[in-house]
Parts: structure tokens; sequence; C-alpha cells
């Protein structure tokens, strides 16, 4: 993933982008793997680490409302957490990731493994999407979600 990651960030750099990141259940591993990489500081903003719902509110800007109506993990709070990383960054484009990791927490409705992830890009439209992986483990649900936060930054490269 790392030689993925590294792509990814000269993509950002030939493209004159920045990204922030916005993490619940991941907990700070997207921001984390791409800083990992030498020149990182050229495209990574910044990262917000979420974890609460008074954090989503309090960071990004998730409303009250939507928490209440959808949930910490839903589509709308993973397009709200996106646009607020935008809101409250200099960054172009943002990716965001909400969703129960395990090995507890789940529900018929929300089951473990559930994530909504969304990715906004200054002027552009805000894209989602969700993703069942099942009660694989608390660790590969996140590196999982990592993956597919990277497919959504590349989908937002320009051409892409």
């Amino acid at each position: 993933m790392r030689d993925r990651a590294t792509a990814l960030l000269d993509a950002y750099k030939t493209a004159g982008l920045t990204i922030a990141t916005a993490e619940s259940c991941t907990g700070g591993l997207i921001a984390g793997l791409l800083t990992d990489i030498p020149g990182s500081s050229s495209v990574v903003e910044r990262g917000f680490v979420t974890y609460s719902n008074e954090a989503k509110s309090e960071c990004l800007g998730v409303s009250a409302d939507t928490l209440l109506a959808h949930g910490a993990v839903s589509e709308a709070t993973a397009r709200a957490m996106a646009e607020g990383a935008l809101a409250a960054s200099r960054a172009d484009v943002a990716v965001s990731v909400t969703g129960i990791a395990g090995p507890g927490g789940g529900s018929a409705e929300k089951p473990v493994g559930l994530v909504h992830l969304a990715c906004a890009r200054r002027g552009g439209e805000t894209r989602h999407r969700v993703v069942r992986y099942g009660d694989l483990g608390r660790s590969m649900v996140r590196l999982r979600t990592v993956a597919d936060a990277l497919d959504l930054l590349e989908d937002a490269l320009p051409g892409s």
C-alpha cells in the first residue's frame, strides 16, 4: 500500500493539489500512511481524527441534526465530514471515513464492517461510497478502509 500512496502523492504534487483527511474509524491511519512518505508535506495539508460525535461537530461542523437523524455512521455524516474538512483547511481535496470496525458496536441496521467514505473537492461534487466488509476483525476493516480511501483520492484527481 505504501507504493500506491507514494504514487498518489506524486500525482497530487504534479496536479498542484493538497489533501486533508477526516477520520473516525481509522483513527488517523490514512494520514499516517501518507505522512510516512518523505516529501508528503507538499501534499498533505492536515488531518482530523474525529472519533467522537462532539469532535465531528466541533472540528468539522457536522450538525447535531445530521448526527441525530442519521447517526455517526452514515452517508450524510461522511459527506459532512469531508465537506467540513475542506471548510476547516486549505486543502483542495478531503477524504472522510466513518464506520464500525468492531468487534462490538454493530447492530442489525449497522453491522460491524459497515463503513461510509466520502471525498470532497473544492468547487466540485462530494462523492460517497458505502462498503460492507463484514466482521473481518478490527484491523482488517481499518486497513481495507484505508485502501478504499486511497481509491476515492485517486478518483478525485483531474482526468480520473
